[in-house]
């Protein structure tokens, strides 16, 4: 019998390493800027044409190779980082297997430049799918120029699966914002069909954090550190007021080498505990300087994720530095002992003294000696029936039954997409403003309000929850999933009818936005009008906000925009939908978060209407159930022994 087992040709050997380490363009570009900070580069320039598809060129001024490093280079397992086992356990450089050069060379058009400070004449090697085509003496700067043109050119399938240019572009600009955040010593531009995308000088860590994100980052940026002998932590924080709903802006470096790590990342979103709202995500940039021998960086192959030998040091650690942080910065918010904080004091009928005090914030302008207007008995009536004890509210049963009759001629309101801006003072009242969120009505009434037919009312559960009676038990309708499959079927149909109603702005708004969120918004700006949005390019990244969508008229329209563009950069990494799909989705989920209010009878009714009109009630776009029934028996076994 013949023997089947055969070596594989060096060819197609590099061409599946390739597949581990060039996945798309940003891949070679990572390689090849750890490349340049491997060989202590102090300026690196990036040029990019057609989001490296066509071409990806570094330009550095490192060290330099030799004539004969040049050739070995581009062989497998050729490094200059590793000579004995032993080396793999004290790692503090970048790229170390020497496979990068061999796998790019493998699916690419490859020209190198290189030259040593030392040396009169620098070398020039062409290579095409891992054949080598040319080597040559030639005249050159110090440091070393690369060009990799064609990418995939030999495996037409990987070409295929690549996404569009702006996707291209912003997974290249996130590999390009990681190496610069680890390396702010050194210089770093880059440029993508000949316009300048980033320049960024060397200097401190600081200033390369407000170089990449924006000034605005100035005034939130708060020092963090803390050293102990196992592990060292430093780097910036952002200020609780700065989280934002969506991911990305969270940077993690140990031994300068970036990594995704969600348990360290549990442990910073710990120390912000009680000053984030929930759901959302600070900024951070830290860096964890450890004994490479206490990590192992094998365990992924893009080197994106390792493993600690005492996680749960490090883990604490992080989170000690953090909330130290917080705390030295003023970032939460501090304790006051002087000022009352006893809702009750003060009121008629409280059997809590009143303590005098300068600071009275929640003291309403109903309880001064002036006479009360109608919207100061309002306010009155509206703290009783929301804040004071059930004993205190039943003496007063009479104005709850005078509050509502004043609202009985007025039209109520039928839109269950009330879509307006929730406000604390739905809470607790504030003299300076009046704020109407939904039915007016809705204020007045601590409790559900019965419906005509007896067993049938609703009842809404922290402003988050609605309650319904079905035969088979209680149906629980998680109103934000709700409002999203609502707020998903009308934005996709405005998309694919292209009848997104726009309301214009009086004064247009300008909004600045990152280099990705730039691109992505030119791409979908076809999607983006016809959801109703109307803006237009104005400098190098921002635009001029001229109208947005009429559902969302009482939102901020520049933190609208960038939210919205921050939403589709997470939704477009992770969804592989249509356009139309993902900008539907995005906008769906963003607005929905805005909905978490508290809704009168009628409004939860139309809700449910228009929940189960919906072209599917059950589930959210992204697959998370809107409605669950808890049956008798469920119900019944709560109580059993």
């Amino acid at each position: 019998m013949l023997n089947i087992i055969q070596l594989l040709p060096d060819s197609i050997a590099n061409q599946i390493a390739a597949g581990e380490v060039v996945q798309r363009p940003a891949s070679v570009v990572k390689e090849l800027l750890e490349n340049s900070v491997d060989a202590q580069a102090r300026s690196v320039q990036v040029i990019i044409r057609e989001a490296g598809k066509t071409l990806v060129q570094i330009i550095d001024d490192g060290v330099g190779m030799s004539e004969t490093d040049a050739r070995m280079s581009f062989e497998r397992h050729a490094t200059s980082k590793i000579r004995t086992s032993d080396d793999l356990f004290r790692i503090r450089t970048m790229g170390f297997r020497g496979e990068a050069m061999a796998s790019i060379a493998a699916v690419a058009q490859v020209e190198m430049r290189t030259r040593r400070s030392g040396d009169e004449l620098g070398t020039l090697v062409r290579i095409e799918g891992s054949e080598l085509k040319t080597q040559e003496s030639i005249s050159c700067l110090p440091g070393t120029n690369i060009l990799v043109k064609n990418l995939f050119f030999n495996v037409p399938a990987r070409r295929n699966f690549l996404k569009s240019t702006s996707v291209e572009m912003r997974h290249i600009l996130d590999e390009f914002q990681r190496i610069a955040l680890a390396h702010p010593e050194v210089a770093f531009s880059i440029y993508h069909n000949d316009a300048e995308v980033y320049n960024l000088p060397a200097g401190k860590l600081s200033r390369r954090i407000v170089d990449l994100f924006g000034k605005s980052y100035r005034e939130q940026l708060a020092y963090c550190e803390e050293e102990t002998p196992y592990v060292k932590v430093r780097g910036y924080i952002g200020k609780p007021e700065a989280a934002r709903k969506t991911r990305g802006e969270q940077f993690f470096f140990v031994n300068s080498r970036f990594i995704k790590h969600n348990y360290l990342h549990h442990a910073v979103t710990g120390a912000y505990e009680g000053t984030i709202a929930e759901g959302t995500h600070p900024f951070y940039v830290l860096f964890i300087d450890i004994d490479p021998s206490h990590i192992d960086i094998n365990i992924h192959p893009t080197k994106t994720e390792i493993k600690f030998d005492d996680e749960r040091s490090v883990y604490a650690i992080v989170m000690a530095a953090v909330r130290k942080a917080v705390g030295v910065y003023n970032l939460a918010p501090p304790l006051d002992f002087e000022s009352n904080v006893n809702f009750l004091s003060g009121f008629p009928g409280s059997d809590v003294p009143q303590r005098p005090t300068e600071a009275r914030p929640l003291t309403t302008s109903w309880t001064q000696s002036e006479q009360p207007t109608e919207r100061h008995s309002e306010r009155k009536e509206e703290y009783r029936s929301e804040a004071m004890p059930r004993r205190q509210s039943t003496q007063n049963w009479q104005a709850l039954f005078e509050g509502m009759a004043r609202h009985e001629d007025a039209e109520p309101n039928q839109e269950a997409l009330s879509f307006e801006q929730p406000s604390e003072a739905e809470h607790l009242p504030v003299p300076s403003a009046s704020v109407t969120v939904g039915s007016r009505a809705n204020k007045l009434v601590a409790a559900p309000v019965a419906t005509e037919e007896p067993g049938q009312a609703m009842l809404q559960l922290h402003n988050r929850y609605l309650l319904s009676p079905v035969k088979s038990g209680l149906m629980v309708i998680d109103q934000r999933g709700a409002y999203e499959r609502i707020l998903y079927d009308q934005f996709h149909s405005s998309l694919t009818r292209r009848e997104g109603v726009s309301q214009q702005l009086l004064f247009p708004k300008t909004v600045t936005v990152s280099p990705a969120d730039f691109q992505m918004a030119l791409e979908m700006q076809e999607e983006l009008v016809s959801l109703g949005f109307v803006f237009e390019e104005f400098g190098q990244n921002a635009f001029i906000i001229r109208g947005v969508p009429s559902v969302t008229v009482d939102e901020n329209e520049e933190e609208l925009f960038s939210s919205l563009l921050a939403q589709l950069r997470e939704d477009t990494g992770r969804l592989k939908l249509e356009k139309a799909e993902v900008v539907a989705r995005s906008l769906a989920r963003r607005s929905a978060a805005r909905h978490l209010t508290r809704l009168s009878e009628l409004e939860m009714k139309a809700l449910v209407d228009q929940l189960f009109a919906s072209s599917n009630p059950g589930y959210t776009p992204g697959g998370e159930s809107i409605t669950n029934v808890l049956t008798l028996d469920k119900i019944a076994g709560l109580f059993s022994a």
